[in-house]
């Protein structure tokens, strides 16, 4: 067996109630055409082959490549491309391949210290969404980041993550997975999520200016939004705003809904 190492914050996953959770999470069909990110031993990936019409594996470490190659190089239904998901260019190297091209679900316990960038390669930015939309999308992740994908304005967990991510797409929490599921045991719990990419609606106007307001309004969590935008809007401007938009003007960031940042950002000139 293949020993994981630390440089690739690797973490065996070997509970079956945890796979199972995925899998029936990913609502696999014959027809489908799976992406998954980082494979790892392949344990994941066996359950998912007989289920799917195809299934591409991206995975950096060499010595599980080899692995990989050697359990499952011969199904037909596989293939395994060997680098960073985050550098490689997937669709570009999938044009060989018609078979594999155009993966229309994601399934993938990912590694945590990338959790971030991996999902805005996936998703996109609020600035620049992914046009390629995928049907769903099942990560396991870690529980704290699971949390801030779901969580609800007002709630302590919400933040830039939070609204970039729910901007982009419906976020679902399916279940916990204990430390003690995985080999060896990282030091937090995980979570299985389910994210559904959507149309944008409504939609900003001009969702850059969208980005900037989100990453500003954050930037300090304890202070007030009026407070934390004041470099792009006068105070009196925004708190108008927030009334016209049924925000207490003393409101913080992680109190506004999606819908309510769209509201604002379309309806204000920045450095007005």
């Amino acid at each position: 067996m293949v020993r994981p190492r630390k440089v690739f914050a690797q973490h065996w996953l070997k509970s079956k109630k945890a796979l199972a959770e995925i899998i029936q999470a990913a609502k696999l069909e014959q027809g489908d055409r799976i992406l998954e990110i980082g494979p790892g031993t392949g344990i994941l990936t066996r359950r998912i082959l007989p289920l799917v019409q195809s299934l591409v594996a991206v995975e950096i470490d060499r010595d599980l490549c080899e692995h990989l190659a050697k359990e499952l190089g011969k199904r037909e239904n596989f293939l395994l491309l060997q680098g960073d998901f985050l550098e490689l260019d997937v669709p570009s190297l999938l044009e060989g391949y018609p078979a594999f091209q155009n993966p229309n679900k994601v399934v993938a316990n990912i590694p945590y210290n990338i959790t971030g960038p991996i999902i805005e390669k996936i998703l996109g930015t609020i600035a620049n969404p992914n046009p390629e939309l995928y049907d769903l999308i099942v990560l396991l992740v870690q529980k704290e980041v699971a949390e801030r994908l779901v969580a609800k304005p007002g709630s302590k967990a919400c933040g830039a993550l939070t609204v970039r991510v729910q901007y982009l797409a419906e976020c679902e929490l399916i279940s916990i997975v204990p430390a003690k599921a995985f080999y060896p045991p990282p030091k937090v719990d995980s979570a299985v999520v389910r994210l559904i990419p959507r149309k944008i609606e409504p939609a900003a106007q001009d969702p850059r200016k969208l980005e900037t307001l989100v990453k500003l309004g954050f930037a300090a969590k304890r202070k007030m939004l009026r407070n934390n935008l004041q470099s792009v809007v006068k105070r009196d401007r925004l708190t108008q705003l927030l009334e016209q938009l049924e925000v207490n003007p003393q409101a913080r960031a992680e109190e506004l809904s999606i819908g309510q940042w769209v509201a604002l950002s379309n309806q204000l000139e920045v450095n007005s």
